[in-house]
């Protein structure tokens, strides 16, 4: 009997728990349902409407700011972009095409006579040689009749490379011919003083025994390095080399040699260092030799990539 009773009781607290399991999950629900209608309450309360005469001056306000847009300068600065992204492609020719212009430009500097030349007839004929060779070029690309033996497919790229980008063109191939600077004179001479009228470089002009060399390197001892030694002018280096040579003392050796860099893009050299504009190398050797003269060979141009065509270093021998 007492076993009844027990499991009786045993049955009326699972009733009571289950119910009280049942309600307290009727409840959170109801509490779930009461916060998702609360927040979709706030949502439709928080949007804005606007009424007809409000979208109508928007729509008005929109369309004066179309009216306004400066479509034709917008227009003009594309096109702009378009022509300076194009002028600023850089045109690579193919190195036997390139080899081919540097040895006509050379031969046609080795032609003028070497006593009576300056820098403006050097640049004169070098301009004279672009104009007729971009003559003969464009005739060969439109005609295809011309004598140039320059294949079709790479007229167009010579074209470019000899009207829109010439600076560039030189200053990749190492060509550089210095600026013709016009000094102010004075006429405050004696009468049948002989004047120094051929400049060689940018700056005042060397002294006769400078014996200046354009796109030469000269091989020597150093006895003043360049890397810390920068003169403002070719003229400057060479007085540096007269002054050491002057006042060196006995048993030291006298600079006999000097090398310039007047290229403000730097001069290349076999060496570790990299070689800045105005660099001044006061050298010394018994008996003078060259180290390039030019240009460098192909040859040492395949070993060193970064070589330039021309030798950019100006150099000259003293005594």
């Amino acid at each position: 009997m007492a076993r009844v009773k027990w499991l009786c009781s045993h049955k009326k607290t699972t009733l009571l728990v289950c119910f009280f399991n049942i309600a307290v999950a009727l409840y959170v629900l109801r509490s779930l349902y009461a916060s998702l209608y609360i927040y979709s309450g706030n949502v439709s309360r928080n949007v804005v409407s606007y009424n007809p005469d409000q979208i109508r001056k928007m729509e008005e306000s929109m369309q004066i700011r179309k009216e306004y847009k400066p479509v034709e300068l917008i227009k003009l600065v594309k096109a702009l972009e378009r022509e300076f992204s194009r002028e600023n492609l850089v045109v690579e020719l193919p190195r036997h095409l390139k080899q081919e212009i540097i040895d006509e430009i050379l031969q046609r500097l080795r032609s003028l006579n070497s006593s009576d030349t300056d820098n403006a007839k050097e640049r004169e004929a070098v301009e004279n040689w672009r104009k007729e060779k971009l003559k003969e070029v464009k005739l060969a690309l439109v005609k295809g009749t011309s004598n140039s033996t320059i294949p079709h497919e790479e007229a167009g790229l010579l074209v470019r490379a000899l009207e829109s980008d010439w600076a560039g063109f030189c200053e990749e191939v190492g060509l550089w011919i210095p600026v013709q600077v016009a000094n102010e004179e004075h006429d405050d001479k004696p009468e049948g003083t002989e004047e120094f009228e051929e400049e060689v470089l940018p700056g005042r002009p060397l002294s006769p025994e400078c014996h200046p060399e354009l796109h030469t390197d000269y091989d020597g001892a150093a006895v003043r390095w360049g890397l810390t030694h920068h003169k403002d002018s070719a003229a400057d280096c060479c007085q540096a080399c007269l002054d050491h040579a002057r006042h060196a003392k006995e048993g030291e050796k006298k600079c006999n040699i000097w090398v310039y860099c007047p290229s403000e893009f730097g001069c290349h050299s076999p060496d570790i260092y990299q070689h800045k504009h105005q660099e001044c190398w006061l050298k010394y050797a018994e008996k003078p030799r060259l180290n390039f003269k030019d240009k460098y060979p192909e040859s040492y141009r395949n070993s060193h990539p970064s070589a330039p065509v021309i030798v950019p270093w100006v150099s000259g021998v003293i005594g």
